[in-house]
């Protein structure tokens, strides 16, 4: 349901007697809450259509459409909606199935104010709570998918604390890097961080959408705006409503949206498409593209005023080519992630297929890193993985040792020369080099001590 612009509990109350409309008006109101009345089933599926309502009160016996059917169509408009039956006494099986429809509970007439009260305050109290457990759901997925953002390298370890910065405050963040880098993972971590945590994330892939349906995605649309349009929608800034907007691959935006959406940011307020009122809107917008923006603004496909407004806060999250260091930890981390699902855990990775992993350029990143461990795991049935389970990973160079000399091939000089290599792949990071060479630290330490290489 559509938000409403004040903390009043809005209450719709559908019965065909006036004198049971008058009679629960007044009992409600001086309760505090704000009471509509609807004469039939009709009246409040059109009153619905227009309006927000945090609870029905629906009688069951009324002429027309009847009071099971009101409550289908209201259930259909918005499956969340908290509707409580007003009932006779030998209406108790027409209860009974309107509660298997979806409705919360029912009174039986006649009543008294308190048992009204009881029941209103019972139905506010479930719908908090089914809130509150809703978002406590939706913040804990975020911190388990913020939590996934792996790495070491001096690059990530900018990011987290970039992350760390901007995370408390409502500026405007703009995620650049090439697909499969994982900007949305760090747009959920500013969100998770954040002081608007127990609100909604919510995400547009704008790459995924036609453009026709977009600016109704974005902004909502009243009931018969458009061809198709049989019901009022209710936008996502509008869902988004103190939380956070994330716009996935915001460079697909067409011009037109790009100067609707400037609007929502320097207005803070949107209009749905076919309706003459403008909503207010507290959201932070969090933008991720894959595309270079000053090329596309150079081309006239993207608004430079827009840019600025978007380019607040930039965080650039490299190819995983360019952070090869925290190949090992990625790999560890999809092997814990997609072990659950097998009968028998992958325990290890063969050194050479670390060396292979390293010496490929991932050009689809860490999606396409996790993509090849998940096949890898299916390919094995063992407990270590191999080369011959990346049949698709093909090495850009092979492994480059250090030149030795003709009469050091005995075995200790080969080891101390693998060594002096991957400590040069890993640039110096000891962590990462006894991942590769599959020993732990203590191992690695004692044999830079023994060859004196450190």
């Amino acid at each position: 349901m559509k938000q409403n612009s004040e903390d009043t509990i809005q209450v719709l109350v559908v019965d065909d007697e006036k004198i049971m409309q008058d009679s629960l008006s007044r009992i409600l109101t001086k309760e505090g809450y704000e009471v509509q009345t609807a004469s039939s089933g009709e009246e409040a599926i059109e009153k619905f259509d227009r309006e927000s309502f945090d609870i029905v009160l629906l009688d069951i016996k009324m002429p027309g459409i009847g009071g099971i059917e009101t409550l289908r169509r209201l259930k259909e408009m918005d499956s969340a909606i908290t509707i409580l039956i007003v009932t006779g006494y030998p209406s108790i099986d027409s209860a009974v199935k309107a509660i298997k429809l979806g409705a919360y509970d029912y009174i039986t007439k006649p009543f008294t104010p308190n048992v009204l009260r009881v029941a209103i305050n019972r139905a506010l109290e479930r719908k908090s709570l089914l809130t509150e457990n809703l978002q406590l759901r939706r913040q804990l997925k975020a911190k388990n998918e913020a939590d996934v953002i792996v790495g070491q390298s001096e690059v990530m370890r900018n990011i987290y604390e970039l992350v760390r910065r901007t995370a408390p405050t409502d500026s405007t963040v703009l995620v650049t890097g090439e697909s499969g880098t994982g900007k949305e993972l760090i747009a959920r971590a500013v969100h998770t961080y954040s002081l608007r945590q127990d609100k909604e994330f919510i995400t547009v892939d704008c790459s995924a959408l036609v453009e026709t349906l977009l600016e109704s995605e974005l902004f909502g649309h009243v009931k018969g705006s458009f061809t198709g349009a049989i019901q009022t929608k209710y936008g996502s800034f509008e869902l988004a409503n103190g939380g956070t907007f994330f716009f996935d691959e915001i460079g697909n935006l067409s011009l037109d949206t790009q100067a609707k959406l400037l609007r929502v940011i320097q207005e803070k307020e949107v209009k749905p498409v076919g309706s003459e009122k403008t909503l207010r809107v507290d959201v932070r917008i969090i933008a991720a593209t894959n595309q270079d923006l000053k090329q596309a603004i150079a081309r006239k496909t993207f608004r430079e005023d827009l840019y600025y407004r978007l380019n607040v806060f930039p965080i650039h999250i490299p190819p995983l080519r360019e952070r090869k260091e925290d190949i090992p930890l990625l790999v560890n981390h999809f092997l814990q992630k997609y072990n659950k699902k097998r009968k028998i855990p992958v325990t290890q990775v063969a050194p050479e297929t670390i060396q292979l992993l390293m010496y490929y350029d991932w050009p689809g990143n860490a999606r396409e890193l996790e993509n090849a461990i998940e096949r890898a795991l299916i390919l094995e049935d063992g407990a270590t993985l191999f080369p011959r389970n990346f049949p698709g990973i093909k090495a850009k160079r092979t492994p480059r040792f250090l030149p030795i000399s003709q009469n050091d091939y005995h075995l200790e000089a080969i080891e101390k020369h693998h060594i002096m290599m991957v400590l040069n792949e890993t640039k110096g990071h000891k962590g990462n080099a006894a991942s590769l060479l599959g020993i732990d630290r203590k191992t690695l330490y004692a044999k830079i001590k023994k060859y004196e290489l450190g």
